[in-house]
């Protein structure tokens, strides 16, 4: 059965192409939403492997699950969610969940001026990518996704101080990292 869409088509027309299994609605698809969906996956992943790993298998989740999505909400966040939880899912089969101690949390803090602003994304990115598995975790889920903490604690299955402590020493890594990369912007420890 042949479908065709008017050249101006209607969100909803393309996903009922989609849940109907039609290759081209899904192309269609994956490509309006892969920079975007990539950028989401890349900041929980090691390295552009893992993250095409995520995105590729969070794209088949999206197309097994449409028929789940409620029209009227919002698409793209949507998606997200689903690349977001891949990425977690992806997370809790490749590393052993370390738990760390808050004490030392407490201890760690920061005066340092804002070096965020004299970076670029793709620094920032490849700074998040250098942290340890757990500690991009609970940053992303955190910073980027606006999780709280008991919320992070269910997800990663870790308890609240944990997840905490981890965004702590995240950001302090993180600051680390980027200062030892731009020390001529003449930013202190």
């Amino acid at each position: 059965m042949d479908f065709a869409l008017p050249i101006e088509y209607q969100e909803h027309d393309l996903i009922k192409a989609c849940i109907r299994k039609e290759r081209w609605a899904q192309r269609v698809l994956y490509e309006k939403h892969y920079g975007k969906m990539m950028g989401v996956c890349l900041r929980y992943s090691n390295n552009s492997d893992d993250a095409l790993d995520i995105l590729h298998e969070g794209f088949i989740k999206v197309f097994k699950n449409l028929a789940r999505y409620e029209l009227g909400t919002s698409l793209v966040a949507w998606i997200r969610r689903i690349m977001v939880n891949t990425a977690i899912d992806f997370y809790r089969k490749n590393v052993r969940r370390r738990t760390e101690d808050l004490e030392q949390a407490y201890n760690l803090s920061s005066s340092a001026p804002d070096a965020v602003s004299e970076l670029t994304e793709k620094e920032i990115l490849s700074a998040v990518q250098d942290l340890s598995p757990a500690y991009r975790a609970v940053f992303n889920l955190y910073v980027i996704d606006g999780y709280s903490h008991r919320e992070i604690g269910e997800i990663l299955g870790i308890t609240e101080s944990t997840s905490r402590s981890n965004l702590v020493k995240a950001r302090m890594k993180l600051k680390e990292v980027l200062i030892a990369r731009h020390s001529d912007y003449g930013f202190r420890k």
